[in-house]
């Protein structure tokens, strides 16, 4: 008993040192990196480093989101989208509904695809049916409309993917359809429509349905969307959504199903776009206006270093390219060379999670449930592997020295003895 009462005492203070690292505020966390900067995480995410888990109500596969003393999932409630908190005890603390839910199709999608995201003011969760709300830190539905009924039904192939994006005064979500893309703005407060502009083009088959989420950058003292998709990268204003800048030449063969899964990653001036089903990775810099296909196109690379599915993880200035088959890249942005190469342990199955990066390691999970952990260089040493016996979609979460972790079945939490 004593010993337990030291640990909970230790447990405790640990907690409250790093309470105010606790934020992971969307997707990819801080500034879509996919990483945390600092902080000491397990090398091992085994039963001895469990702090605790807890049995989730549906399959969700959403990457969970943290602000201070909540955890927030999008997940299914009993056949309607949900949002569900936990505190960093494992405890619920609260649930909301949003309406009907509508199932996922593919082994690996669900209904609860989109992660949600925060300011710390509000919550903003979007779903596959359409339902996207806000929400206040006590789960009082602020504001809730359904965006395939005020703009047309989802025509994907496959189970809607993106997340929304915030800007300072906004919620921002893209639609990318067969034959139909727009960008829609709502104010964050009413939930009335700000600006809606179009983004459509004419592709080769699924060449214009698009899974991957915007970035918001700072840019000449502005905010500036950058979007991903239809074999294009364009620029926005933050405000208007005017269109700054377009760049092209993502499908010179025009090779159909080419589809944008994996999310582009932006490092400096430097958008880093992975398309071509893995097959192909680019460079492009921001900066311009109107067509600049032909001036801002940085590097290229076809040499199948690219991924189809995981979404790459930026650290200390590199970015990191999980392949479907485990193969890790080290690649430099600004050239667009590598810097090391070497693979993860090969399966059956493919990695669909995106990477995560935090103290010096990488965090990677197939689809099968089987997890890894590496030191991040080029001898990619696995210091830990383990079989989790559900499927893990979903993307590791480190914050506050603390592992995040959800499964088809489960969410997890992990941290040092």
């Amino acid at each position: 008993m004593k010993s337990f009462f030291i640990f909970g005492l230790l447990a405790v203070s640990a907690w409250s040192l790093n309470a105010e690292n606790l934020r992971w505020p969307s997707w990819r966390g801080v500034n879509d990196a996919g990483s945390a900067p600092n902080g000491s995480y397990p090398a091992k995410l085994d039963d001895e480093h469990l702090v605790w888990q807890t049995k989730l109500p549906g399959k969700g596969c959403s990457t969970p989101i943290a602000w201070d003393d909540l955890i927030i999932l999008t997940t299914p409630l009993g056949g309607q989208d949900g949002v569900i908190t936990y505190d960093w005890k494992g405890n619920k603390v609260w649930e909301a509904k949003f309406g009907s839910l509508r199932k996922g199709k593919h082994r690996n999608g669900s209904s609860s695809n989109s992660s949600a995201v925060t300011d710390g003011k509000s919550i903003f969760a979007y779903f596959k049916s359409g339902n996207l709300g806000a929400l206040d830190f006590k789960g009082n539905v602020l504001w809730q409309k359904n965006l395939q009924n005020l703009y047309g039904k989802d025509t994907l192939y496959w189970d809607l993917g993106t997340s929304p994006v915030l800007t300072r005064e906004h919620v921002l979500v893209a639609v990318m359809n067969d034959r139909k893309g727009f960008l829609v703005a709502f104010d964050k407060d009413s939930g009335e429509e700000v600006w809606n502009v179009d983004r459509t083009y004419e592709t080769p088959t699924e060449g214009d349905h698009s899974y991957a989420t915007p970035h918001v950058v700072q840019q000449d003292g502005r905010e500036v969307i950058v979007v991903w998709g239809a074999e294009r990268v364009t620029t926005h204003e933050a405000k208007s959504g005017k269109l700054i800048s377009e760049c092209a030449g993502f499908n010179p063969k025009g090779k159909s199903n080419w589809v944008v899964v994996a999310s582009s990653v932006v490092v400096g001036d430097t958008v880093v776009v992975p398309y071509g089903r893995g097959s192909h990775l680019a460079g492009v810099k921001l900066g311009g206006r109107g067509d600049v296909t032909a001036t801002h196109r940085a590097w290229e690379r076809g040499d199948k270093s690219g991924c189809f599915v995981p979404t790459p993880a930026v650290y200390d200035g590199k970015v990191y390219i999980l392949g479907d088959r485990g193969e890790v890249h080290c690649i430099d942005p600004k050239s667009g060379k590598t810097i090391w190469s070497n693979k993860l342990p090969r399966g059956a199955q493919s990695y669909y999670s995106s990477p995560t990066i935090a103290d010096g390691k990488i965090y990677a999970a197939r689809e099968d449930g089987k997890f890894f952990v590496a030191d991040l260089d080029q001898n990619l040493k696995v210091l830990f592997e383990r079989e989790f016996g559900a499927r893990i979609i979903a993307s590791p979460v480190p914050v506050g020295d603390q592992i995040l972790l959800r499964s088809d079945t489960h969410l997890m939490c992990f941290t040092e003895k």
